[in-house]
């Protein structure tokens, strides 16, 4: 193994770390968001709630497909690709259980950095909710092609 390998290594580990603690608090999140449900006016610290999850979404997609996912592709010695390149074929590699659901994921990601207007946060929220959960299953496919490989010395 070279040093660049044992310093990716290192660093998948680090980001592995970072992005375990970023779903945890990304789960009591939705579980805040869940308690809240759906009316038709929420208070400032309800809205804070909403801020709160869509952030923390944000952050733990951003970790898994920008870190995480990075750094496996250099210790499988893959040529740089655009972001969708890389999902598809991490796709078929077993490295991710949709390219797809990935591509969604950034996609509501993207809308939600951009989007200023509260009412249409809210109206993203139970979106969000949904695809936490998908994010999750990716990860742990993730967790499942890593570990195999010995390259995780931590648990999800």
């Amino acid at each position: 193994m070279t040093d660049k390998e044992i310093k990716t290594i290192k660093l998948l580990n680090q980001n592995w770390q970072l992005l375990s603690k970023s779903i945890d608090t990304l789960k009591k999140s939705v579980q805040k968001a869940k308690a809240i449900g759906q009316k038709k006016e929420y208070s400032f610290e309800e809205m804070e709630t909403f801020d709160s999850l869509t952030s923390k979404f944000g952050r733990s997609s951003d970790i898994f497909t920008q870190k995480i996912l990075r750094s496996i592709w250099m210790l499988l010695h893959e040529d740089s690709v655009p972001f969708i390149d890389l999902l598809n074929k991490a796709e078929k590699m077993s490295l991710i259980q949709s390219s797809n659901i990935l591509i969604e994921i950034r996609d509501l990601r993207n809308q939600i950095a951009h989007e200023y207007i509260a009412e249409a946060i809210q109206e993203l929220i139970p979106e969000v909710i949904n695809l936490v959960y998908e994010l999750e299953k990716n990860i742990q496919v993730t967790y499942n092609f890593i570990k195999k490989r010995k390259w995780l010395s931590t648990e999800p």
